[in-house]
């Protein structure tokens, strides 16, 4: 680019400027890329271009006005982000949607924002879409990126259009529709609704400026702390992008550094996906390493002898070294020997030339960070949330990692802690507003400064440790704070148990509600010579006292206030098709509590 990252990115006026320059420089190289028929099928820079350029006269043709909202329903694909850039160029504003959405959430989402159109990948998701546009009148519209087999060109006053016939009938001068990009860094590029642990979703207000700094200042990062990559970074994309995390990081940042984005086939699919594209940089969430580090330590179990032997070594010492910043000379052979063989493996199956995963969305237990530290893979925590672009810090190579924090703000990002332990934000990174939502506008934005519901603190290096969420901090009956997400992640650490919710507020002492294990459930009951099903395993005490040595374990690193005294075995594991989980993988408090609340409190009773 020729100059730093973030000076160019910060005199962009607009995403889609940033867009069509850097489509103007990389001409063919390639942008995007997805498997289809078992092969990696490219999009150049230009063919990007041109889609997108296309696509924004077609929406203008059918209606679309500048200001206007247009709903995206669809899974990660090329489509998404051309799509996406396209609504922009129009003028018009992005509504991303997630594609495990009910009928009510996207009706709630259509009628909240006033989507004039909504753009949807597939039969399968428009069947939910389309009964909840049948509610939403403002929605005049849909696009389908597959056909829509339908067999009608309208469903009552709704026009239905298809991508590729839309796009070939609006053929449109790049150049042009580039020169006629007039947005600017305070205007509203998307409403992106978020994810709703505590409730209805609200459509949080980012600019072009918010997004732009964002990306300016994760692009620093890249570039102060890594060396550059020849022929430019590839990011593999799998988080979804209609969450901001992966809408910024996995998809923006990439078109500021001028690099290639790959989008995985499936979560299923991932590990194969990775070895084949080799990726430079991935955004992720710490519920994956979570399950990575499981399956890869009961890997080298099976394998037994030396194999366990060298692990555990490798372990040892690159522990050892995060902690103490270098080994002993003695250690040094043999660490090198590590590097070649057991470190080799893991960097190997991450697709060898892994600079770092950026891991975000959620808190990153430090012993799983550590983990991977040791094993030779560098993993990045980072903080944020949807109405600060999403992010507001992270860790850095260059200086020291520190696993327990999310690592100092990004340039141009003010932090302070406000005097009840609330972390506040201020910059152009800020929202302005939640949509249709006066209140709670005022509520989050106050005298400039962002109050996003976490409690924190600076240590004496400028690094941001998060404590918990504001409203999820349990206040026993003496009064006594506690953080319920540290205790549930040690909890999750532990093989016997798989996820977890902490409950206590205004309660003597803390419950917990806890889903096995499915494999060592399944080992367990064999070795008891018990039925295996879950249903009949939460009946048997004997199992949960199995569990409750695990949480015992826990509770002996714990003070006395922290401590889980009993359980509730969960019927089914938390997903985000029971809506226990959101998109994004956090549990939904407030749905577990409606669902397990009586159980819960009977363990006070008894």
């Amino acid at each position: 680019m020729g100059e730093s990252y973030a000076k160019q990115i910060d005199a962009w006026p607009s995403l889609t400027q940033m867009f069509f320059d850097q489509a103007a420089r990389l001409g063919d190289a390639p942008m995007l890329s997805r498997k289809i028929g078992g092969a990696w099928v490219v999009i150049s820079w230009a063919q990007a271009a041109a889609t997108v350029a296309s696509l924004a006269d077609a929406l203008a043709a059918i209606g679309i006005a500048p200001g206007d909202r247009v709903m995206l329903v669809s899974e990660n694909r090329p489509e998404w982000c051309l799509a996406d850039l396209a609504i922009m160029a129009a003028g018009a504003v992005t509504v991303p949607a997630y594609i495990t959405n009910t009928e009510a959430d996207h009706l709630h989402i259509l009628s909240d924002s006033g989507a004039r159109a909504a753009i949807v990948s597939s039969q399968k998701l428009a069947a939910t879409l389309l009964p909840a546009i049948a509610g939403a009148p403002a929605c005049t519209a849909v696009i389908g990126i597959d056909k829509l087999r339908t067999g009608v060109a309208s469903v009552g006053a709704v026009r239905l259009h298809d991508w590729a016939t839309l796009i070939a009938a609006h053929a449109a001068d790049v150049p042009g529709v580039a020169a006629r990009q007039i947005a600017q860094r305070g205007d509203l590029a998307c409403l992106i609704y978020t994810s709703g642990t505590g409730g209805a979703p609200r459509g949080v207000r980012q600019h072009h400026g918010a997004i732009l700094r964002n990306v300016a200042g994760a692009a620093a990062v890249i570039e102060e702390d890594f060396p550059p990559e020849p022929g430019g970074e590839l990011f593999l994309s799998f988080l979804p992008l209609s969450h901001a995390y992966e809408h910024t990081a996995g998809q923006f940042m990439p078109i500021a550094v001028g690099g290639q984005i790959a989008y995985a086939e499936s979560l299923d699919k991932l590990a194969a996906n990775i070895e084949e594209v080799r990726p430079t940089l991935m955004v992720v969430v710490p519920r994956l390493f979570e399950v990575l580090r499981t399956r890869i330590a009961r890997a080298i179990e099976k394998q037994g002898g030396i194999a366990v032997v060298l692990f555990n070594r490798a372990l040892k010492l690159g522990r050892k070294r995060y902690e103490q910043g270098e080994l002993a000379l003695w250690e040094r052979p043999l660490d090198a020997l590590l590097d070649r063989t057991v470190r080799a493996k893991v960097k190997a199956r991450f697709g060898g030339r892994l600079k770092a995963m950026i891991a975000g969305g959620a808190p990153l237990n430090p012993d799983v960070g550590i983990f991977f530290e040791a094993l030779g893979v560098t993993l990045l925590q980072g903080y944020g949330q949807t109405e600060a672009g999403p992010v507001i810090s992270c860790n850095r190579p260059a200086a020291k990692i520190k696993m327990h924090s999310v690592g100092p703000p990004l340039g141009g990002v003010e932090v302070r802690i406000a005097d009840d332990g609330e972390i506040l934000v201020r910059g152009e990174l800020v929202m302005h507003g939640y949509w249709n939502d006066a209140v709670g506008s005022a509520a989050a934005l106050q005298a400039g400064w962002l109050h996003t519901g976490d409690i924190g603190k600076l240590d004496a290096d400028g690094h941001l440790i998060i404590t918990d969420r504001k409203k999820d901090i349990i206040v026993n009956d003496k009064g006594d704070n506690v953080a319920p997400q540290r205790i549930e992640n040690m909890l999750t650490l532990q093989p016997e148990i798989v996820q977890a919710m902490v409950a206590g507020d205004k309660r003597p002492y803390l419950v917990g509600l806890v889903v096995p294990d499915p494999e060592w459930s399944l080992c367990w009951a064999r070795d008891k010579g018990m039925d295996p099903s879950p249903d009949s395993l939460a009946r048997e005490p004997e199992f949960q006292r199995a569990l409750m040595a695990a949480v015992d374990r826990v509770n002996g690193r714990l003070a006395q206030v922290e401590r889980v005294r009993r359980i509730v075995v969960a019927d089914a594991p938390f997903t985000t098709d029971n809506e226990q989980m959101t998109p994004s993988l956090k549990i939904r408090r407030h749905i577990l509590k409606a669902v397990y609340g009586e159980r819960l409190d009977r363990l006070y009773a008894s």
